[in-house]
């Protein structure tokens, strides 16, 4: 049986409060941070999650690292998780998940603006060569 692991993290990145939302599934780790502005409350954090969960732009999948899981008393987990709680900042994992996501955006958005920019060139370069065909039409 395969396991998934889905974990939420607020945290204060200053100036604003953001989420980083993890999961691992069929060995494959994706990270995914999201600004969510003033100090969400419980409430916020649950509605986002049941609202916008299905439109998260994760990174792209890492090979999960994690090793085989097993059975955790009740008392570990509690424990477990206070700690985690009380823990700041964000994983080495999350940071490679969500640099490699930054990449491949500004490589997108490098592409489109090189687009943008020759095409323009182009126009201005058809403008010019019209301009010198009217110039010399009258003679």
């Amino acid at each position: 049986m395969e396991t998934a692991k889905a974990k939420l993290t607020v945290l204060f990145d200053p100036p604003f409060w953001a989420g980083l939302f993890e999961r691992e599934a069929g060995g494959r780790y994706e990270a995914c941070k999201v600004i969510f502005g003033p100090e969400p409350s419980d409430q916020e954090v649950y509605q986002y999650l049941l609202d916008h969960y299905q439109h998260l732009e994760f990174s792209p999948a890492l090979p999960s690292d994690s090793p085989a899981e097993r059975r955790v008393s009740p008392k570990r987990a509690q424990r477990l998780a206070a700690r985690e709680t009380r823990e700041t900042g964000i994983g080495t994992r999350a940071q490679q998940a969500l640099q490699l996501q930054r990449e491949q955006a500004r490589t997108e958005r490098r592409a489109l603006s090189r687009e943008a920019r020759e095409a323009e060139e182009a126009r201005r370069y058809r403008l010019r060569l019209q301009a010198k065909k009217d110039k010399h039409r009258g003679r």
